[in-house]
């Protein structure tokens, strides 16, 4: 298999300013002005690897084709490659392309940092509020909803009460809400689970095999990077761009690294990107779905938090821009209405539903019959349900904002167009230590490196803004008092390369 490479245009592209940028986007004064080209490209290439926009083990463009782009010397890149080379940044082989590292002092197993919070907490006193989640309380329909469907579960008494494939009523009503958004959509297209997660779950053991690539966005969720570690196969990350909300994902980085792994298989969060919030345009979804067809690739697309439209107009389903079947949807009651109600779908086409099936029976034998009647409810009344959900969580969105400005106010948040958390960005690659202190002054945090591969997203943070306006106050307070007490060497800014 070729080793990934990332383009001269694309990495050219996500530097930006090099020449003349410091940390935070700040103009470089005069007096720093006369560092050397090479040592500011270094720099610029650094942030890029610990920001997760270079992924760990893709190969950065050949010295020529960069020196051309950028217009620079050869001698330039060379130099640019060598320094970040000697401080561990690429490594090198022989007879092949530097890729993509981090030096063996950076802390870079960000796989399981949130498993370990609580035992990295000291006995406090303090309450704790936990930040390591993104959702919200039930409505005050849940109750209603399964008393609805306490009266009429006695219909399916009388059978055994095992459907692997779903109960009529609910496939009815997810199918009607697809048609609504544009997608005609059967009953017969679609697999009730439990929740998108185990819909996932049962689409890599179909259509995914060991050691296959799968596509990811970068950030993403992270229990899908773990399912897809599960099942043997490797997320292939592709970055998202938050400071360019409108065209945040790289549609032509999408097709070239489909075309150089040979991915069959990608995942994505178009709607409401966790963790970032970001959205696809209908403009976008008609190339991804293109792209999708030209590699002959399945993309799988979780709109879990489809629902969560905080501006703009909801867009409709990626799949209404598919000719045939490379575009598979998975969706979730959890988001929209209450986690603790676990029923999920995939709408997809008959064969592959029959393929998921025979999985399935070795896994579970369906959804429980209480949680989708009280689903059908739900839906049935999503309406002014959804609207009131989506006006708390602007407010608290607000509230949380700020919060940050006045706590942590050299932190920058991205803002996205919906969903339940928000993408900080901190000044210092301290995310992993911060999530480990945050325990002793009352709050839980995921740290960035957990929404990544191998350790990108260092400078990065989850804020989710699920909490009541008192509750995300107090978090903030303490997250700045635990960002506080690092040290000074991890709280000071990126430093710049030394030059030898």
């Amino acid at each position: 298999m070729a080793t990934r490479v990332i383009g001269a245009g694309t990495l050219a592209r996500d530097l930006g300013r090099w020449r003349n940028v410091v940390e935070d986007g700040e103009i470089e004064s005069p007096r720093r002005a006369a560092r050397p080209a090479y040592l500011a490209l270094a720099e610029g290439i650094r942030l890029l690897i610990h920001d997760g926009r270079a992924p760990l083990g893709v190969a950065l463009p050949s010295e020529r084709d960069l020196a051309t782009t950028l217009r620079v010397s050869r001698t330039t890149i060379t130099s640019t490659y060598a320094l970040l080379r000697e401080n561990g940044y690429l490594i090198s082989r022989q007879g092949s392309r530097s890729t993509v590292a981090l030096p063996r002092d950076v802390q870079h197993d960000g796989s399981k940092p949130a498993r370990s919070i609580l035992a990295m907490m000291a006995s406090s006193e303090l309450p704790t509020i936990d930040m390591t989640y993104a959702a919200m309380a039930a409505p005050l329909e849940m109750q209603e909803a399964y008393s609805v469907a306490l009266e009429g579960l006695p219909t399916y008494l009388g059978t055994h009460g095992m459907d692997p494939v779903g109960v009529l009523t609910l496939r009815e009503a997810i199918a009607r809400r697809f048609t609504e958004r544009g997608l005609p959509t059967e009953p017969d297209q679609i697999l009730v689970t439990l929740g998108a997660q185990h819909g996932l779950r049962l689409l890599l053991n179909v259509l995914t095999a060991p050691a296959a690539r799968v596509l990811i966005d970068h950030p993403t969720y992270p229990n899908a990077i773990e399912a897809i570690r599960d099942v043997g196969a490797r997320p292939v990350p592709v970055p998202l761009r938050p400071e360019h909300p409108d065209k945040s994902w790289d549609l032509d980085g999408i097709r070239s690294a489909a075309r150089q792994t040979a991915a069959t298989l990608a995942y994505l969060v178009p709607d409401f990107n966790n963790p970032t919030g970001l959205l696809l345009d209908a403009e976008g979804r008609a190339e991804l779905a293109a792209i999708a067809r030209e590699t002959r690739m399945t993309v799988v697309i979780d709109e879990s938090m489809g629902d969560l439209h905080l501006s703009g107009a909801q867009q409709p389903p990626v799949a209404a821009f598919a000719k045939g079947n490379e575009i598979v949807t998975i969706g979730s009651a959890s988001k929209s209405f209450w986690g603790g109600l676990r029923v999920g779908w995939i709408r997809t086409n008959q064969p592959l539903i029959t393929k998921l099936l025979g999985i399935r029976s070795t896994v579970d034998l369906g959804t429980p019959v209480m949680d989708q009647l009280a689903t059908v409810h739900l839906l049935a009344n999503a309406g002014p349900i959804l609207d009131r959900r989506r006006d708390q969580l602007r407010a608290q969105r607000a509230a949380l904002f700020e919060a940050v400005a006045e706590e942590l106010p050299d932190w920058r948040l991205g803002y996205g167009a919906g969903g339940m958390s928000v993408w900080a960005q901190l000044p210092a690659p301290v995310s992993t230590a911060l999530a480990a202190t945050a325990p002793n002054h009352g709050v839980l945090l995921a740290a960035g490196p957990r929404f990544g591969v191998q350790g990108a997203f260092e400078r990065f943070i989850r804020l989710p803004f699920t909490h009541q306006e008192p509750d995300l106050r107090l978090a903030v307070k303490a997250i700045a008092a635990a960002y506080e007490a690092l040290t000074p060497r991890a709280a000071d800014a990126l430093q710049p390369l030394t030059c030898y």
